[in-house]
């Protein structure tokens, strides 16, 4: 089976439905960004105090307290499961695209092991190893490049059909 250009050979209305999701996939994934960087967790202060509090700083502006065990565990299995989703999702439309094969490999690989590095490295931090909190501001990146990387080589197919 040949897989490498599929996408730029599929029917105009197809091609249009995958574009949508792409679009609405990636509507969703940088509001989670947003949401990120309103909580202040973009820094590695920022992602310790957001997930182990800052009840000792009197004079911070908003009170965050430590995050219990179930809530830890409810926020890394519904990111784990939710982003090896999507990532599988996006990644199998990467491979039916026209590019080479190692960046194929990047695009689509990498991410899951972000995703774990990230919310594994959210809940170590969480768990006393405080250093964490520098994997996972480089996963996180990682991770976020390599989706709009493969969000883009999936729409720029999707809007140049193979002639």
């Amino acid at each position: 089976m040949t897989y490498n250009g599929f996408l730029a050979t599929l029917p105009k209305e197809i091609r249009l439905f995958i574009a949508t999701f792409v679009v609405i996939l990636s509507i969703g994934y940088f509001t989670g960004l947003l949401f990120i960087q309103h909580t202040e967790a973009t820094s590695p202060s920022g992602i310790e105090e957001n997930y182990l509090g800052n009840e000792e700083d009197e004079e911070a502006a908003v009170m965050k307290f430590k995050k219990g065990d179930r809530e830890m565990l409810t926020t890394v299995h519904t990111h784990i499961l939710s982003m090896s989703f999507i990532f599988f999702l996006l990644g199998g439309l990467v491979w039916m695209t026209h590019a080479p094969k190692k960046w194929k490999l990047f695009l689509t690989i990498e991410p899951f092991l972000s995703v774990i590095l990230t919310f594994g490295g959210i809940y170590l931090m969480w768990s006393g190893i405080g250093w964490f909190k520098y994997v996972v501001i480089v996963s996180g990146i990682l991770m976020t490049v390599c989706f709009t990387g493969a969000a883009s080589l999936v729409l720029w197919h999707c809007a140049r059909p193979k002639k």
